[in-house]
């Protein structure tokens, strides 16, 4: 009746419709529902998260951060208020990797076999390089996570694929973490088969572990980590140098990504918070909770 009001008198489309014509102005003169007006606070709430997220979290992780605000929604809810909002998560795609293998060279044997569960931190940690593309060179990334809370506990990044970058990055990754006979899974790439690693993982007391060769799911946990970085950052940035790449990467993985990114393998918890949540005791935990 209010779209037309102006073609037609209200009382007219009043009798048509079969409603009163005092229901229409009470209509015209109440304000938004309750529902209406909760609708609106979780819509400007969803949008504060979804900017936050760098417009990557869709609605499972909008829910999650809304629960964690002590908001009780649903899923449901969440999800149609984000199409009304025009709100959208982003998916993954296939990345390609920087492998080189040596024919020669003796792996280490496979601790793992595809089971990436590890009950509490610094038991299992996944590494791999990936490379980034910048305008002026190519930039690699290594990176060190560990299978209980997908924390990156270790990264280096250089313009170069030598036994030094992987170095860097488990040498920061036992600077942090002080791991006692911690398992290390790769794949087969001459970094991870070279004499210096090997050497180093002995010194640190590091068991290395070795996926089969042409095997896409024998690091899959250390694959969905760059899935996601792909995902997140590098598809979205174009970077001019290595260095303008090296500041993103490094704000990504210890601003963002470790500290609040909540991964739906660790019921929504953020790699910081899941482990933290470890370290308390069960006891304390539930009086805190409760």
């Amino acid at each position: 009746m209010s779209a037309h009001q102006a073609c037609y008198p209200v009382a007219t489309m009043a009798r048509v419709l079969k409603v009163s014509s005092s229901g229409y102005y009470a209509w015209r003169k109440r304000g938004p529902s309750k529902r209406a007006r909760e609708d609106t606070m979780l819509q400007e709430r969803m949008k504060a998260i979804h900017a936050k997220s760098r417009g990557t979290y869709g609605a499972p992780r909008i829910h999650a951060e809304l629960r964690a605000d002590g908001l009780c929604v649903g899923r449901k809810r969440v999800a149609r208020l984000m199409r009304q909002a025009q709100l959208a998560g982003i998916s993954r795609r296939r990345r390609k990797g920087a492998t080189q293998r040596n024919a020669k060279a003796q792996p280490a044997p496979d601790l793992v076999k595809r089971n990436f569960t590890a009950e509490r931190p610094d038991q299992l940690w996944v590494a791999d390089i990936k490379h980034v593309p910048t305008l002026t060179a190519l930039l690699y990334l290594s990176v060190v996570v560990d299978a209980c809370s997908r924390r990156v506990v270790g990264w280096a990044m250089t313009e170069h694929l030598r036994t030094e970058l992987i170095l860097e990055a488990v040498n920061m990754a036992i600077w942090q973490r002080r791991p006692q006979q911690v398992i290390h899974h790769s794949d087969q790439g001459t970094q991870y088969t070279s004499v210096a690693f090997g050497a180093r993982c002995k010194q640190a007391g590091i068991r290395p572990s070795m996926g089969s060769v042409g095997d896409c799911y024998g690091n899959a946990l250390c694959e969905s980590f760059f899935a996601t970085l792909e995902c997140e950052l590098l598809e979205r940035c174009r970077f001019d140098t290595p260095a303008e790449a090296k500041s993103a990467i490094f704000e990504f993985i210890e601003g963002w990504y470790n500290l609040h990114r909540r991964h739906s393998a660790l019921h929504y918890d953020s790699p910081h918070d899941y482990e933290r949540r470890l370290a308390i005791p069960s006891a304390t935990l539930s009086t805190i909770t409760g």
